[in-house]
């Protein structure tokens, strides 16, 4: 096992009637500047519950905020946050709002320059942070739950990460019945996002970690035997529960710990993202099988555990075992209806040139081994049209 350090401060209320909390949660003498996205909090009630525990606390809003949340929007929001003398932000909403909203919190205090550097250098110089609460709306990237925020520069046409503790929430309210408005395609990407992040951080090397292999595949596998009772309508209060925690517990740093982790599939994606607005979760369908197809030899072991605890698969030696986990695994994909090619979003060879332009630009290694390049990308990506 590696040499690890974990702390989460997160305060996680979990359950039916939980945002009701927030009037609890922040102080009565702070002022909060609620961020969200596309309005549909304002169609599906939720909206109106933060606005009945916000009643004795002074509250702007900010909405707007994009799928792959645009830093030039984030910027405006810093504007507003600054001029309306913002204490508390409280993102509401999925993945995307919550990691504008920790963008937002970073800019307010950042003392370095150009808020673009956050992200140029990962938060290097991130050390303080407006405090932040959040109310997930969209399981599916854990950024409730961790230090986590990727963010898009629409001019340019990038999407980058950046990690510090100083953008931990201080609380995320958790509250299954949100998920019951949302489209089928949503629920999908969840599923899909939150067992490739696991994916992630277990099909690598073995770390001697037996506790966290299990701790990672008692995540996947409820993904799995869940997924039909999660996707079902009409909604099933339980199925969803389990759903929301287990997008959660996915990427909150628990099954990471002392383990060496991959997300080259992550990286890749984000450029597929960038330059051609696919899903994040679309793209990581896409890219996770070629990856694990370019990479196998390195990985087969891992994947061949992965197909007996997950899978089943017990006949066949190693190498027969490897492979059905890869195909099973796309064959997950496809059952809770995702593609898995990249002309089901018509990106062709051209559109491969470009992101693998894109990383020969940075001169980027990939991989837990840093073994893949640009070279090797392209070979990925090719693999998946």
């Amino acid at each position: 096992m590696e040499n690890f350090e974990y702390c989460n401060p997160v305060r996680i209320v979990f359950g039916a009637g939980s945002i009701a909390r927030i009037a609890d949660l922040i102080d009565r003498d702070h002022k909060v500047m609620v961020t969200y996205g596309g309005g549909s909090i304002k169609r599906n009630g939720v909206y109106d519950q933060v606005a009945e525990a916000l009643t004795s606390h002074t509250w702007v809003e900010f909405g707007g905020i994009e799928p792959n949340p645009h830093y030039e929007t984030c910027m405006k929001a810093v504007e507003k946050a600054r001029a309306e003398g913002v204490d508390v932000l409280l993102a509401v909403g999925g993945g995307s709002v919550i990691d504008g909203t920790k963008f937002i919190a970073a800019a307010l205090r950042y003392t370095h320059g150009d808020p673009w550097e956050i992200l140029q250098t990962r938060g290097a110089h991130v050390n303080d942070a407006v405090p932040l609460g959040t109310v997930l709306t969209l399981p599916a990237t854990g950024s409730e739950m961790n230090m986590a925020a990727v963010i898009s520069r629409e001019q340019t046409q990038e999407k980058l990460a950046f990690l510090r503790p100083a953008v931990f929430p201080r609380f995320s309210i958790l509250d299954p019945r949100v998920t019951y408005t949302l489209p089928r395609k949503y629920i999908r990407n969840g599923l899909v996002d939150a067992f490739v992040h696991v994916m992630e951080q277990y099909a690598t090397v073995d770390s001697k970690a037996p506790l966290q292999d299990r701790q990672a595949e008692a995540i996947a596998k409820t993904l799995v035997t869940e997924a039909q009772a999660i996707l079902a309508e009409p909604p099933d209060y339980d199925a969803r529960a389990t759903f929301m925690w287990c997008t959660t517990q996915a990427l909150n740093g628990w099954i990471n710990c002392g383990v060496v982790q991959d997300w080259s599939t992550h990286m890749i994606g984000h450029e597929l993202t960038a330059f051609f607005g696919v899903d994040h979760a679309e793209s990581l369908a896409v890219v996770l099988p070629g990856v694990w197809t370019h990479q196998f030899a390195k990985k087969r072991a891992k994947l061949a555990q992965l197909a007996r605890r997950i899978w089943h698969q017990t006949q066949g030696d190693e190498d027969t075992q490897a492979r059905a986990a890869m195909e099973r695994t796309e064959a997950f994909f496809h059952a809770v209806g995702m593609p898995t090619r990249l002309s089901d979003y018509g990106i062709d060879r051209d559109g491969i040139q470009r992101v693998v332009q894109r990383f020969a630009e940075r001169d980027t290694r990939l991989g837990e081994h840093q073994d893949i390049g640009p070279a090797e990308i392209e070979k990925i990506l090719t693999s998946r049209l």
